[in-house]
């Protein structure tokens, strides 16, 4: 028997947490980088691209998703680990090479600075002037705001916030060019209203947890397991890769939106995308209820032909029902992923300024890993409250004598009132729309007063 050495384990390890790394830097930054280059020489977005854009970034990660697990893993299975380990540091290089090739192409956009230093200079801030008074709403002259901002006045929201912009004194927190002398001790408006955006949608994106949840459920494998997954008389399509129905269903689906509804219901609904992003997350917490429903229905007639064929107390027995049942909610979780997915990028990117574009797809990276932990959470929760007194446990290795079933009809039950939830919180949120550019409003204000004293 062969054992790890402590080399060979660190080694490993250290693989692993270079493939985290390097798919943090990747990730959260691409979809913001691939914004940029629709920047128009008037330093405006091509809005027609623009909407477009997401779709077929999503659908690209669904088509190298595909390749990845049928081509790569059969590579793998024939060729051994490390030939298909060498396939894809092969494409990874010849993806680098071409990437830098065309970099003097690339729209690069001024760097900002550490948006989380902004943002946690607001909190300070905030805190230490908590006893402050706001100024009135209608005047500026009492909040700091950068000479090219067009926001003068912090939104009314949020108020506490507001306080971090306050300025006390101007002869002792501003330079003579007007600037802020210590940033720790006074924020401009354009970080409050940063800070206001980034909370403001966290209720918006914790909605989302629930949908990653239910597309991530690894038990389908094990009931594939149980199942006839024989498509020919000697092809049967492996347990692990029912997933690909998943990715599939969500690249497809994506492209006839983007292709075919897009400019149809836009006719209709005056949305360049369509429907608004809200409206596509939506639907697509509806569907993952309707998938989670479907998934229960199917694991009790899985398991009634099982107990029926005599295999109540053999879980790895194969019994005569067809994979294929497992197919439909497979498909409608790629339409969920499909709906929320793009969904909350569009949201994120429509309402979040250019400096925290990266955050679209850090938020949803991070949804799913949030959907991991409560995933778990709730499996250990079930399995401790359902195996109480002795009883055989929903979750347990012998699904036969478990209830899987009731598993799903819980999950969704928690879908359905995360519905419930998205609605609440969208309804709170308000209109999906940008800060206004306070800087037009008190123009408006100022010819308005004009006016008026021209006719005294």
């Amino acid at each position: 028997m062969c054992t790890t050495t402590p080399t060979q384990l660190a080694l490993l390890l250290t693989a692993f947490g270079l493939m985290s790394v390097g798919a943090g830097c990747i990730r959260p930054c691409s979809i913001a980088f691939g914004a940029d280059q629709l920047v128009k020489q008037d330093g405006c977005e091509d809005e027609s691209i623009l909407d477009s854009y997401f779709n077929w970034y999503y659908a690209s990660i669904g088509i190298s998703s595909i390749f990845s697990m049928s081509l790569i893993v059969y590579i793998q299975d024939n060729f051994g680990w490390q030939v298909g380990f060498g396939v894809p540091v092969g494409l990874m290089f010849i993806s680098a090479f071409f990437f830098f090739a065309g970099s003097s192409f690339y729209i690069h956009v001024k760097a900002h600075k550490s948006l989380f230093t902004d943002l946690v200079q607001v909190l300070v801030v905030g805190f230490k002037n908590r006893n402050l008074v706001n100024p009135p709403s209608n005047l500026g002259w009492g909040y700091y705001h950068k000479k090219d901002s067009n926001l003068t006045v912090p939104s009314d929201h949020l108020r506490c916030l507001n306080k971090a912009c306050i300025i006390i004194d101007p002869k002792e927190e501003l330079n003579p060019d007007g600037s802020a002398l210590n940033p720790w001790k006074l924020c401009n408006v354009d970080q409050v209203e940063e800070l206001k955006l980034l909370v403001r949608i966290l209720p918006v994106w914790s909605a989302g947890i629930i949908v990653y949840l239910t597309v991530g459920q690894s038990l389908t494998v094990i009931q594939a397991n149980t199942m006839n997954r024989h498509v020919t008389s000697s092809f049967q399509i492996p347990a692990g890769s029912y997933i690909l129905f998943t990715i599939i269903s969500t690249t497809v689906w994506i492209l006839f939106y983007d292709r075919v509804l897009v400019p149809l219901l836009s006719k209709y609904t005056g949305e360049p995308r369509g429907i608004r992003p809200t409206v596509r997350m939506g639907i697509g917490l509806l569907l993952s209820c309707m998938a989670m429903g479907i998934a229960a229905i199917v694991e009790n007639i899985r398991r009634s032909v099982a107990i029926q064929e005599g295999f109540l107390d053999n879980p790895t027995a194969v019994i005569g029902m067809s994979a294929s049942w497992l197919i439909p909610q497979f498909v409608i979780l790629g339409v969920t992923e499909a709906f929320v997915g793009v969904g909350q990028m569009e949201f994120y990117y429509s309402l979040l300024p250019k400096s925290m574009a990266s955050f679209a797809m850090a938020f949803q990276t991070l949804g799913t890993a949030f959907s991991g932990l409560v995933g778990s959470l709730l499996m250990n929760i079930v399995n401790a409250v359902t195996s109480s007194r002795g009883k055989v446990s929903w979750l347990s290795s012998n699904l036969n004598r478990g209830h899987y079933d009731y598993y799903y009809w819980l999950l969704a039950a928690l879908s359905l009132l995360n519905f419930f939830y998205f609605l609440v919180v969208c309804r709170a949120y308000g209109p999906c729309e940008k800060p206004s550019n306070v800087s037009d409003e008190r123009e408006d204000l100022k010819e308005a007063l004009l006016a008026k004293s021209r006719e005294v």
